[in-house]
């Protein structure tokens, strides 16, 4: 028994000994597994501790940059060009369409003629020119002008000697002592002479020739042509020198502070149409202007091609601006539907979603810079170049919207957002 018990603790020794014995190749093979996975999780370690800087870096950026914001100096706004108007309602929508032109009633509007043949001496005016009722235009020499004064002054001073020989002839009629032939002649005689004169007398103060004066003697070489109504030069057809002929047009001058509408409505549209109805129209030197206007009278004749009548509509024109042949599209307002509107310029679009840039009121931005926010908007009637919105309701009403450069801004954002992307 005892020398079992000794072979059995030396097999247990050789074996503890050949486990531990292993070849050297084996030993840095098992070193290198070690390092490798000790490296293996210090890098899992130094990995999941980027990740985590990388998002409290995100997280910081999107703390600084605020989505759906643009920040301009005011010089930059200068630069683009922005403008901002406050948002305002107008009538859009449930109106009759309508075209037409901008016109001058006849009697605000005057061609010029001469009454008589003559050269053209002086010329007061050019086209543009404002000229008031009666001033001279023109005017014109002729022979033919002078011998009208002489011949005045010839009938004129022989009314006198005739109307003294008639009275004269009366008397001596009414005593017996005339006979009555000679009182016929001589009464015949002056009531001819006084009808020459007075004709002569007419024809001169036509031709703006002062009769009496030249009853006194005065013989004018020249004649004026004056203006008939105030308003403005439009055009001069005569040059120093021209003979012009009797109802020959030298000028043509209009009051275009009359001037009014002239629209056409449509058969289908006629019965909505009654006086008093007020016009929003546009032209096209003032597109992103809304001009008003109310109905005057309506035509009672169709036209054939197109199959329309005529509507007058009376407008303020006092500044001249507005001139005649100017091509108008309006809308005869037939309802009294109102909403806040903006122009189409201000809408910005992605996809299916429409915006606009409001100005942003924030106490906490710097001096000289401002801040423009996008608000989602969706949009409704399109009319006259401007477009119905409905903003969200929470948002006040007194906002400022930019009404030009909205795309600009739009781009500046877009460009700020993958700058902070990158």
């Amino acid at each position: 028994m005892k020398n079992i018990a000794i072979v059995s603790v030396a097999l247990m020794t050789f074996f503890m000994v050949g486990c531990n014995d292993k070849p050297d190749s084996e030993l840095g093979h098992n070193e290198e597994n070690t390092t490798t996975e000790k490296m293996e999780g210090e890098g899992d370690a130094h990995g999941e501790h980027n990740e985590e800087e990388e998002e409290e870096e995100d997280g910081h950026n999107e703390e600084e940059g605020e989505e759906g914001v643009v920040m301009l100096t005011n010089d930059q706004i200068e630069t683009v060009g922005l403008e901002t108007k406050l948002l305002e309602k107008r009538n859009l929508g449930n109106n009759i369409k309508v075209t037409g032109r901008l016109e001058l009633f006849p009697q605000d509007k005057a061609n010029i003629s001469p009454f008589m043949g003559g050269n053209v001496r002086s010329i007061k005016v050019i086209e543009g020119d404002k000229v008031r009722k009666g001033e001279v235009l023109a005017y014109l020499e002729h022979p033919d002008i002078i011998s009208m004064q002489q011949e005045y002054q010839e009938k004129n001073d022989e009314l006198v000697f005739l109307k003294q020989d008639f009275e004269r002839k009366k008397i001596l009629f009414d005593k017996g002592v005339s006979s009555g032939k000679e009182f016929q002649m001589a009464q015949s005689k002056f009531r001819s002479t006084t009808s020459s004169v007075n004709g002569l007398r007419s024809k001169l103060r036509l031709l703006g020739i002062n009769a009496s004066k030249v009853e006194q003697g005065e013989i004018y070489s020249a004649i004026p042509i004056t203006t008939p109504i105030s308003g403005y030069v439009d055009e001069v057809m005569v040059s120093l020198g021209d003979y012009v002929a009797p109802q020959s047009k030298m000028f043509a001058v209009s009051d275009n502070s009359k001037i009014h509408l002239d629209l056409k409505v449509y058969e289908k549209d006629i019965p909505k149409v009654k006086e008093g109805q007020k016009i929003i129209f546009t032209v096209a030197s003032k597109p992103n202007e809304l001009l008003t206007a109310e109905v005057h009278s309506i035509g009672k004749t169709f036209e054939e091609d197109p199959k329309a009548l005529h509507v007058h509509a009376d407008i303020d024109n006092k500044n001249g601006e507005l001139l005649p042949g100017m091509y108008v599209e309006g809308r005869i307002a037939e309802g009294q539907k109102s909403g806040y509107a903006v122009p189409e310029e201000a809408i910005v679009k992605e996809g299916e979603q429409s915006y606009i840039f409001i100005v942003d009121e924030d106490e906490e931005t710097e001096e000289n810079t401002v801040k423009f926010r996008r608000i989602p908007v969706s949009t409704g009637v399109n009319d006259l170049g401007f477009v119905e919105i409905n903003i969200p309701s929470e948002m006040a009403k007194n906002i400022m919207v930019v009404t030009v450069g909205a795309y600009t801004l739009s781009s500046e954002m877009v460009k700020g957002e993958l700058e902070h992307g990158h």
